[in-house]
């Protein structure tokens, strides 16, 4: 697949009582459809993916598939600790017919470089579907090596990457090497930062994987296509547009404050799980100042 656009990573809409808001769900994939979005993530981290149960994190993905019936890509969060367990995952999305896994780098455990490499390819030898890799160095403890990401895209099944590190210059190393070794074809780089996705994608990067087009899809889809269709002053307006909003949006620990714009737009989203509680009030008046701005509310 080359995987290329704006994929949302979705939040997971609870129910009052904390259970899956099933019918929420179903209708933010279409809001989201509607809204000119390429692709959409179900069960990663903003889907509060730690604190869904086993049977949880099924459903979410069963739902996904279902609701978008082929309209656009459609990405399972098939990530663990445990080698296991994510090809368990793997295994299930592509049976209930996810067009391809996205699998966070082990998380605690902090394996070596070619562990890393080693987890990903016995996660290829598994799955049916495409993978796409997730360095998020903030959230697991390890950051994957630009070589360890060469060497993982020579793997089959593995066709992208979600890079979440922050650093542009990392991201030029890493194009840079698959252009050298004849690889950037086959592998796509995504942004896992939404307030770099300009930067990345000017050094190569295809698209990104976005928290914030939960709450703002329109703007992002117009910035990533415009960047795709070579309007780099047309992206540049629309990523400064957007960048109050962002920074608001990940002023606390991601899914907080996305969860609670959405409910402030009437968006199905509700409670957040424990241990995440809700935004700090000083917090919560810069959100509602971005979302006002940007004619959200």
């Amino acid at each position: 697949m080359n995987f290329e656009g704006t994929y949302v990573a979705m939040v997971t809409p609870f129910t009052s009582d904390k259970q899956i808001d099933e019918e929420g769900f179903r209708s933010n994939i279409n809001f989201l459809i509607d809204n000119g979005v390429n692709g959409l993530l179900a069960a990663g981290t903003t889907g509060e993916s730690a604190t869904l149960t086993h049977d949880e994190h099924h459903k979410i993905i069963e739902i996904l598939v279902d609701e978008v019936d082929g309209r656009v890509e459609t990405l399972a969060g098939a990530g663990s600790n445990s080698t296991d367990e994510a090809v368990s995952l793997i295994k299930f999305s592509g049976d209930v017919g996810a067009d391809a896994a996205l699998v966070i780098t082990p998380y605690y455990n902090k394996p070596q470089q070619h562990a890393l490499i080693e987890h990903y390819r016995t996660l290829s030898e598994y799955s049916e579907i495409p993978i796409i890799a997730y360095n998020v160095p903030s959230r697991t403890g390890v950051n994957m090596d630009v070589e360890t990401i060469v060497e993982i895209a020579k793997i089959d099944n593995m066709e992208a990457i979600k890079e979440a590190s922050g650093s542009v210059s990392k991201v030029s190393e890493i194009y840079g090497s698959l252009l050298n070794e004849g690889l950037e074809e086959d592998f796509n780089i995504l942004s896992g930062e939404d307030g770099l996705t300009l930067p990345l994608m000017s050094l190569g990067a295809t698209g990104v994987i976005s928290a914030s087009a939960n709450v703002d899809p329109k703007r992002m889809v117009l910035m990533v296509d415009s960047m795709l269709n070579d309007n780099y002053t047309r992206a540049q307006e629309l990523h400064y547009e957007m960048m109050d909003l962002i920074k608001a949006l990940f002023i606390e620990t991601n899914p907080v404050p996305a969860k609670t714009a959405m409910n402030l737009m009437n968006l199905p989203s509700g409670p957040l799980r424990r241990p995440l509680i809700d935004m700090k009030e000083n917090n919560l008046e810069v959100l509602k100042k971005a979302l006002k701005e940007s004619n959200l509310i």
